[in-house]
């Protein structure tokens, strides 16, 4: 969020790779589930876990990006999103990779994305800081193929007017999708400040990339458009896009959705988001994949917050059973 080489065998088709489905030889693993941590509530939709949910654990050296997978495992979950801050200069680091998916296959644990940050926006209406973006964003399409995830996660950041943003990031992300096309990896966009957290901007600008591996992943929790002081992140929302008219324009071009949570009432309900509602949205867009949990709460104890998620979610996706 604010997120060697194993030989990569040919994928089915560019559906089956942004749905999640287990349909390759190579993405194979040999489920050992526990029932009292990993309840596969429904077939079609799969519960995963967003690394930064615990970045305060990681940043303070209490867990090792390398355990992540094992730690997902711990706390019920067969399948991560990695976050590319946590190892920022290992992209083209062959070794490095192979050890992150020996400790996933050692796990048990699928590597479905990475979260990228820090590389640009894709939609940097200056010519020559786009194309920089998106040469940045190259090496992590090929780590996402070395890892044998279905996707990379980018942010469609610009400044300007509406209009002259959107031209910007249909040009951005088509770049980077149609190198990324060869690769079988998906390049989806969540929203994440600024225009991406208009949903009919957002989905506007995915429609006209108009190419099968150029996405969206919508997220529960990111819908601030301004803050105060014009700033990204850090200061209070003063303009907020509808959270469910959101997540309902982003959904036709899912490949994967951020369950976002912050804090929980005695009854185990978020309380700033209605996950009830969100599922019935998510239903009825008849989505079928994964929902990575991304706990963003003040409470230190990430695991308790990630863990109040996890018993929400299948909830209300027992509900819709």
């Amino acid at each position: 969020m604010y997120s060697d080489r194993r030989t990569f065998l040919s994928r089915l088709s560019f559906i089956g790779l942004a749905l999640g489905f287990d349909f390759f030889s190579s993405c194979r693993i040999d489920q050992k589930i526990n029932n009292e941590n990993i309840r596969k509530v429904d077939s079609s939709i799969k519960l995963s876990l967003a690394e930064w949910s615990l970045h305060r654990m990681i940043k303070s050296g209490k867990l090792d990006h390398l355990q992540f997978a094992a730690k997902a495992k711990s706390l019920g979950f067969d399948a991560i999103e990695y976050v590319n801050q946590f190892f920022p200069d290992r992209a083209s680091d062959i070794k490095y990779l192979d050890e992150m998916n020996r400790m996933a296959k050692e796990s048990e644990v699928r590597q479905l994305l990475i979260m990228i940050d820090g590389e640009g926006g894709l939609a940097n209406t200056d010519e020559k800081q786009l194309l920089q973006a998106v040469d940045n964003h190259k090496k992590w399409v090929q780590a996402a193929k070395q890892l044998d995830c279905h996707s990379i996660r980018v942010n469609c950041f610009g400044e300007g007017d509406k209009n002259e943003v959107k031209m910007a990031g249909i040009k951005g992300l088509s770049l980077l999708s149609e190198y990324a096309q060869p690769y079988d990896i998906n390049v989806i966009v969540e929203n994440h400040g600024g225009y991406s957290s208009d949903g009919q901007w957002m989905s506007d600008v995915i429609r006209q990339v108009n190419l099968p591996n150029c996405g969206t992943l919508p997220d529960f929790g990111n819908f601030c458009i301004k803050r105060q002081g014009g700033e990204m992140w850090g200061t209070p929302c003063i303009e907020e896009y509808d959270i469910y008219q959101g997540v309902k324009e982003l959904l036709p071009y899912a490949k994967a959705i951020s369950a976002k949570s912050y804090q929980f009432d005695e009854a185990g309900q978020e309380t700033s988001i209605d996950y009830k509602r969100m599922m019935s949205i998510i239903s009825q867009a008849d989505y079928k994949g994964y929902i990575g949990i991304e706990y963003e709460g003040d409470d230190d104890d990430e695991v308790k917050g990630i863990l109040k998620t996890k018993a929400l979610l299948e909830q209300v996706i027992n509900q819709h059973d």
